[in-house]
């Protein structure tokens, strides 16, 4: 499985995202600008420019037309994929974290930090069809817990939103009322910041990675515990193959003791594991520094990785990698 490298960033990856069809990806980092590639061979389509602060999150819409972006500027854009145009901006009083696109792409999920007085929120807007016709208003907004909301999204039919961050609490909220449904419990859950958190391909379940060096594999609807990944780092980011029974996580130690170890003692290779037995199946290294984003191409034949590096890694993998029987 040999990488394809993608410099196209000038500062660490924050968030990796294709689009439905997977023959997009887009990728965010520090450096201000989200940028699009072709999935199969890394070739760079262009960037998307306008945002003057690290870019946290991205979505894409079903249908490939429309980027959500969400950055530390304390703003969220709303693109024209094709021309990169800016169509909207949604202002806020403290930075950005995550967004994502419902079902439908009529409604977009948005979280916002903690900033001076202000309380972490969950904040959902109307996406219009079409863009002269949109406005900033909230159709819900719900404060959030303490601390950082690092990831938001729906759960399935739109009825409800996951979140989770922080303070290590995967919570589940009607997304009609704002009002609390379940939250994750203390004892089993993670015990440390929850840095990320995917969807299944089926939407059934979701995948969250933590500081604690686990991911945790949840059911959607009941926030059942089903299955926990144990590692020896940090997880900084999951991913679910679309295929197969395997989830991947990344990670390592934290940036600023990058320079003193190499690239092995720092442990930055993305670890898989067998989804269902729950134990370690290979690893894929080559970053040099922690690996801060993770996704599967959606037809789970290739996966990329974006790391503290600002290297972008895409990984095709070898026809044997599917005769894998376990």
């Amino acid at each position: 499985m040999r990488p394809i490298l993608m410099k196209g960033h000038e500062r660490p990856l924050t968030f990796l995202k294709y689009n439905r069809e997977g023959d997009l990806l887009f990728s965010c980092a520090k450096d201000h600008t989200p940028t699009v590639w072709f999935a199969d061979n890394g070739e760079r389509l262009g960037t998307y420019r306008g945002h003057n602060g690290a870019v946290w999150c991205c979505d894409v819409s079903r249908d490939s037309t429309h980027l959500i972006t969400g950055s530390a500027d304390q703003t969220v854009k709303l693109w024209n994929i094709q021309t990169g145009a800016q169509l909207y901006t949604f202002n806020f009083d403290s930075p950005a974290r995550a967004v994502d696109f419902s079902v439908g792409d009529k409604l977009a999920v948005i979280t916002t930090d903690p900033f001076m007085e202000l309380p972490s929120s969950i904040l959902v807007k109307r996406i219009a069809r079409d863009s002269e016709e949109q406005t900033g208003e909230s159709v819900l907004t719900i404060r959030g817990p303490q601390g950082r909301i690092n990831r938001a999204v729906w759960g399935p039919l739109n009825r409800t939103i996951i979140s989770a961050g922080e303070d290590a609490v995967v919570r589940i909220w009607d997304s009609e009322t704002g009002k609390l449904l379940k939250e994750s419990d203390k004892e089993t859950g993670h015990q440390k910041t929850i840095t990320s958190l995917s969807k299944s391909e089926d939407g059934s379940h979701f995948l969250t990675g933590s500081l604690d060096k686990s991911a945790k594999l949840w059911d959607i609807r009941t926030l059942t515990l089903i299955k926990t990944y144990v590692t020896e780092r940090p997880v900084n980011a999951v991913a679910m193959s679309p295929l197969l029974d395997h989830v991947v996580m990344g990670g390592g130690q934290d940036a600023s003791h990058v320079t003193t170890t190499d690239r092995r003692a720092g442990k930055f290779e993305a670890k898989f594991f067998h989804k269902i037995l729950q134990e370690e199946i290979g690893g894929v290294k080559g970053h040099f520094g922690p690996i801060n984003a993770l996704a599967f191409n959606p037809d789970g034949r290739s996966f990329s990785s974006g790391g503290e590096d600002g290297y972008v890694r895409l990984h095709h993998f070898d026809p044997d990698y599917f005769n894998i029987k376990m």
